[in-house]
């Protein structure tokens, strides 16, 4: 352990599990309050600073820098590629991206921030915007935050810690209070963004539950979910990255993959080809001023319920996706490293939302299926509403529940190793009572975000009062057939 580290953000932790679990509306209204301000006044920061930093990611791959191997020049990658790919994909999007596969493009093409061009269409400006929000900028940030680490980690010797960074402007300093500082405020942010998707996660299983089983969507069923999920989290992450998490995250990837290959055969494939050409072309010609755009009207949240709030999310897990990726990294070059981080899950997560959220608004644009006044009530059964559209959909609901499972436990596993790591010293097998205490931390903190409204903005997501005690998207796709006379 390392003490000041381990103690100090264990206490910010509890103070604030104490604070949002004895005083939730004051803790709601703080949060509210505070979210306003920082985008208010440094909301052009976020957008500018993420741009910068995938111009600098971008020049690093063509620079002479790129042959530089993170390791001895003889140094050999620990893992294969495929289990590489799959435990960096499950950690830097987890069940966020399943969360808002379906329901982000159709609030898009419901809501638009902007009329969208005539040759493009509502559709097509749709899922250009999900393009963006989870597309190269949110990897170049996980970029430049894990590249620096396994650099002076693996080449320097240093703590896999955030402390390491400021080596070459503070020296060895960094082994003192300001080293300290760094850490703790990596370990508390990378708890918080764990945290965050995974009380999304839970709303999506409860979601998923519900449909299967009549489970009410409710605060208190969710919050038994975390609980669940949180002990098999546990036990994944004390086994180690080489057995649960690595075991896990390959089975993650099988069900995202049997999934996505299901909705693509048995949903409008001609339509979601043409659809994903046409939206990353449309992706790349907007891709400038898309990524220096501000939002300038005064009576607009568009940017502040979306693009602000995914670019904080990113930067809050900065700390913990870059330290994962680094961790499992030692012996691949920095050009392998920037080309598999940024390409590689950019192009999967751009199928997946083709795949889902085109299914999702070819049923809302051409059909008569309910998904977008679903979505509208309630994002998290976006994805069992589009379901629902298709062939064997009792069996594809207990697949994307299984795999949304999956996905909670991979982000939390990982999560807790990355604030194991860090609260260490940066070693990169720290102690297993760390780990326990860390996943148990994550379950806690996610719970308290949930029952405190600290999850976002308050509109996107589903009301848990008692109105909803049955399952809400049943209703509105009953109260859907039933206005288009079906």
């Amino acid at each position: 352990m390392q003490p000041t580290v381990f103690l100090g953000s264990a206490a910010v932790v509890i103070g604030f599990v104490m604070l949002g679990v004895g005083w939730p509306d004051a803790a709601q209204q703080a949060f509210g309050a505070l979210q306003s301000a920082i985008l208010t006044h440094f909301g052009w920061f976020y957008i500018l600073g993420a741009t910068m930093l995938l111009v600098f990611v971008l020049a690093l791959l063509v620079s002479p820098y790129r042959h530089i191997r993170l390791g001895g020049q003889d140094s050999e990658p620990e893992l294969s590629d495929l289990s590489w790919f799959a435990m960096m994909f499950s950690a830097g999007m987890g069940t966020g991206l399943v969360f808002w596969g379906v329901a982000e493009p159709v609030m898009h093409w419901s809501d638009p921030p902007f009329p969208p061009a005539l040759e493009g269409g509502p559709v097509r400006e749709a899922l250009r915007l999900s393009f963006f929000h989870w597309g190269l900028h949110p990897w170049a940030i996980y970029i430049v935050f894990g590249l620096s680490i396994a650099y002076f980690h693996f080449r320097h010797e240093l703590p896999l810690a955030p402390r390491s960074l400021l080596y070459p402007l503070i020296g060895k300093r960094i082994f003192g209070p300001i080293g300290h500082a760094i850490d703790i405020l990596a370990t508390v942010g990378t708890l918080f963004g764990v945290a965050t998707s995974l009380g999304l996660g839970a709303i999506q299983i409860n979601a998923g539950l519900g449909r299967l089983s009549g489970l009410p969507q409710a605060a208190l069923a969710q919050v038994a979910i975390i609980a669940v999920i949180t002990v098999i989290a546990t036990i994944s992450v004390v086994t180690g990255v080489h057995r649960g998490i690595r075991l896990l995250s390959r089975l993650n990837l099988g069900l995202a993959g049997v999934l996505l290959l299901f909705v693509f055969v048995a949903g409008p494939t001609v339509y979601l080809i043409k659809l994903f050409i046409s939206a990353t072309g449309a992706y790349l010609q907007a891709f400038v001023s898309q990524s220096l755009w501000l939002d300038l009207r005064p009576d607009s949240q568009w940017q502040f319920d979306w693009t602000l709030f995914y670019w904080s999310w990113w930067i809050s897990w900065s700390p913990f996706v870059g330290i994962f990726v680094a961790r499992i990294s030692r012996g691949r070059t920095i050009g392998e490293f920037i080309l598999a981080v940024l390409f590689v899950p950019v192009l999967i997560t751009f199928l997946w939302l083709t795949v889902f959220g085109g299914t999702g608004l070819y049923g809302t644009v051409f059909g008569e299926s309910g998904i977008e006044a679903v979505v509208q009530q309630n994002a998290s059964a976006g994805l069992y509403a589009m379901l629902d559209q298709l062939p064997l959909q009792t069996f594809t609901s207990i697949l994307a529940t299984l795999m949304v499972m999956v996905f909670f436990i991979t982000s939390s596993d990982s999560g807790s190793l990355v604030d194991d790591m860090v609260t260490s010293g940066g070693h990169p097998h720290p102690p297993k009572a760390q780990r326990i205490f860390w996943a148990v931390a994550e379950g806690t903190v996610a719970a308290t975000l949930l029952l405190s409204g600290g999850l976002g903005p308050a509109h996107r997501l589903p009301d848990l009062g008692p109105a909803n005690d049955r399952l809400l998207v049943d209703r509105l796709l009953v109260a859907a057939e039933g206005a288009s006379g079906r």
